[in-house]
């Protein structure tokens, strides 16, 4: 094994070990980190100079969009860090590297509220018209998911990972472990999503008992990213509703409703577990139609008497 993978190996398991990171976030840098050193083409960390690493990102940007190469950046120059407080290098190199490239702002894609409604609708639709006790299982299963999606603006793999035991449905709460370990509790501010998830515990009580997870399969195995998406796919066909709708769609749109509604964007910054304001400040380009009411009725123009 070469120094620089022995050195990448190791500041993996520092990254498992002592930072605690999760196995998706360690995973993602085990590929940037992989690909970074098949890039450069070098296998001693020595022979890594600036020049070295403004070749690498050039390559990148051919490649992939800004995006990606924005994020794949973040993970070599993380690694950097390391070396530098264990002292493996005396001089980081991205120090005499200028990184500034423009990054296209995607604003993030909702869903209509009639969208979501239809959703709902088919759902229930579905639960109500149920043939077999196994497919009256797996819907009431189905709208808990969607509902509680919607209901707390939760990530995928925040509603996957959730364990049994962070449902308080008696004091109507969701402890959600977010990115980094990081902790925030969400309430769940309508009842009939309340019932909803009680009557789907009452049902798959033994499954959730055997995989410890909240949701849970009828094989008593947690849901996967992938099923939770299959299953939201399969009711926007039954619904007829050509818009693809993604999990992290919902969370977009709760996070606009509420900004539309009024709420102070550092409530929506907790309740969505954003690290910083900035993050949640991408919806205020989103909420259009509160931007297009309060302009209707509060612009001063509106008073105006214009003799013509």
């Amino acid at each position: 094994m070469n120094d620089l993978q022995t050195y990448i190996s190791r500041y993996l398991e520092y990254c498992r070990c002592q930072k605690r990171l999760d196995a998706k976030t360690i995973k993602a840098y085990r590929i940037d980190l992989a690909q970074f050193q098949a890039g450069i083409g070098s296998t001693s960390i020595s022979e890594i100079t600036p020049d070295t690493l403004e070749d690498l990102i050039a390559s990148l940007h051919q490649k992939y969009k800004p995006k990606t190469v924005k994020r794949k950046l973040a993970s070599i120059k993380a690694l950097f860090r390391y070396f530098e407080y264990k002292e493996i290098i005396e001089q980081n190199p991205f120090h005499k590297v200028q990184i500034k490239f423009r990054e296209a702002a995607t604003l993030p894609k909702t869903i209509p509220l009639q969208t979501v409604q239809e959703l709902l609708s088919t759902i229930y639709r579905q639960h109500a018209d149920a043939k077999t006790v196994c497919q009256k299982k797996n819907t009431l299963r189905d709208i808990a998911v969607i509902e509680l999606l919607f209901a707390t603006g939760m990530r995928i793999s925040e509603l996957c990972s959730l364990k049994a035991s962070s449902v308080n449905l008696a004091d109507k709460s969701i402890l959600i472990y977010g990115k980094g370990s990081k902790e925030r509790k969400v309430q769940i501010g309508n009842d009939d999503v309340i019932r909803v998830l009680s009557e789907y515990k009452h049902a798959f009580l033994s499954e959730i008992q055997a995989c410890s997870y909240f949701f849970a399969s009828q094989g008593g195995r947690g849901l996967s990213d992938q099923s939770v998406r299959r299953m939201i796919n399969k009711y926007t066909s039954l619904a007829a509703i050509e818009l693809h709708i993604t999990p992290h769609m919902f969370r977009h749109t709760f996070a606009t409703c509420l900004l539309e509604a009024d709420v102070d964007i550092r409530y929506i910054q907790e309740m969505l577990g954003h690290s910083s304001i900035n993050i949640t400040e991408i919806y205020t380009h989103v909420a259009m139609s509160k931007q297009r009411a309060i302009l209707a009725s509060k612009h001063p123009r509106n008073s105006f008497q214009v003799c013509t």
